[in-house]
């Protein structure tokens, strides 16, 4: 029995210096490309706005209005974000929902989404992204940029 506690005494104090990612540390403009299919092909161009907390995340879409973007879980590596519904830019009549798991690690974001479509079913692929814009401690004062393919 004292063993558990000795061990106690040893893993409570671990468990408060975890370190995980913070909505601070993703806070910035993001270029992003989703891809869907075997060889990854690119189906449309976006721009994320992600902001140090909870608040005022955005993607837009070429030639589209900004979207909010709910922040529905964080830990680890990950940030599982919720979209919509709006109306689709690539099908036209139509809502989506879009659901995205996002891993991060400096300026770079990777992972995959799933889009739920009002009428004809879901599509599922991956998603990529890059910083280009680091926001302040607040998450405000980043210029729009329009969304550019990653070139690698």
């Amino acid at each position: 029995m004292r063993w558990i506690g000795e061990l106690a005494i040893v893993i409570i104090p671990a468990l408060g210096q975890q370190s995980g990612l913070k909505l601070s540390d993703v806070a910035g403009v993001w270029h992003a490309q989703a891809m869907i299919g075997p060889e990854d092909s690119v189906v449309t161009t976006l721009e994320l706005v992600e902001a140090a907390n909870d608040k005022g995340w955005t993607m837009t879409f070429p030639k589209a209005a900004p979207v909010p973007v709910r922040v529905v879980s964080i830990g680890g590596d990950s940030i599982v974000t919720e979209a919509g519904p709006y109306p689709s830019t690539s099908r036209p009549g139509q809502t989506v929902v879009l659901r995205t798991v996002g891993h991060y690690k400096g300026d770079e974001m990777w992972g995959s989404f799933e889009a739920t479509y009002s009428v004809s079913g879901k599509v599922r692929g991956k998603i990529r992204a890059k910083r280009v814009h680091e926001h302040g401690p607040t998450g405000h004062g980043c210029p729009a940029e329009h969304p550019e393919p990653i070139r690698e």
